[in-house]
């Protein structure tokens, strides 16, 4: 395998890490990889804030449920879809449409991925944090984002003090087909797959939970989830048409 590779298949979620600082080599770094990921049109539909302010840190992390790996990583970055610049050079540019939102959100989470790639690759770890949406409205108050501009996911980024072992991810039998979705799942392969994850969570937990993959699927798809987004969404100039 090559490097790249090699990183990209020993990724690991990291909540928990030491007070060293990024450095500037780093940041920069880790910055021009995120803005070499692919972009849909070249229409770079991005924008990604920094928190730094130790006040702003404290209340992104109370409206991201409190996680305090949102407090205690050496970097916070809240990554957003953003037309706000588009309309601000050329304010004649149609915005609004459904289409747009997907090309925001793939362009911000293809940037999202290679900063996160990026540090991994330098030895440092990290974690995505949906929880930004929580609080869409109080969030983008506090970070003074314009129309045109919505907060996607957050990232934390430092030097882990943690080793954890990957998730197990999904058979590929059960990810990738050819040429047709398939007819039927392999009903073995997601049974052993369930017993796979049940084993990793118990391990994980000291025992403490006991959870299968369709398991935790069953509980979190049995409700709604963030029922304000599609009005924040068209408050924010999205998904109007």
């Amino acid at each position: 395998m090559t490097p790249a590779i090699e990183v990209m298949r020993g990724h690991r979620s990291i909540r928990k890490f030491t007070g060293q600082p990024l450095t500037e080599s780093q940041l920069e770094a880790i910055m021009a990889s995120a803005q070499a990921a692919s972009s849909s049109s070249f229409l770079q539909a991005s924008a990604v804030i920094r928190v730094t302010d130790p006040g702003i840190r404290a209340q992104v992390m109370n409206l991201c449920a409190n996680q305090a790996y949102v407090g205690s990583a050496a970097e916070f970055w809240v990554f957003c879809a953003d037309f706000h610049r588009h309309l601000h050079w050329v304010p004649e540019a149609r915005t609004g449409f459904a289409e747009q939102l997907l090309i925001g959100a793939i362009d911000t989470a293809l940037m999202g991925q290679n900063a996160l790639t990026a540090a991994e690759s330098l030895g440092l770890g990290g974690v995505f944090i949906g929880a930004v949406r929580n609080h869409p409205y109080q969030l983008s108050e506090l970070l003074e984002l314009p129309a045109g501009v919505i907060p996607l996911f957050g990232l934390c980024l430092g030097h882990p003090d943690q080793d954890p072992e990957p998730k197990p991810r999904l058979p590929k039998a059960l990810m990738f087909s050819e040429n047709r979705y398939p007819n039927e799942p392999e009903t073995e392969l997601m049974t052993e797959y369930d017993r796979q994850v049940r084993h990793y969570y118990q391990t994980r937990t000291g025992g403490n939970k006991d959870m299968t993959w369709t398991g935790q699927i069953a509980d979190i798809l049995a409700r709604e989830a963030r029922p304000f987004m599609l009005e924040f969404l068209r408050s924010q100039g999205y998904c109007l048409r």
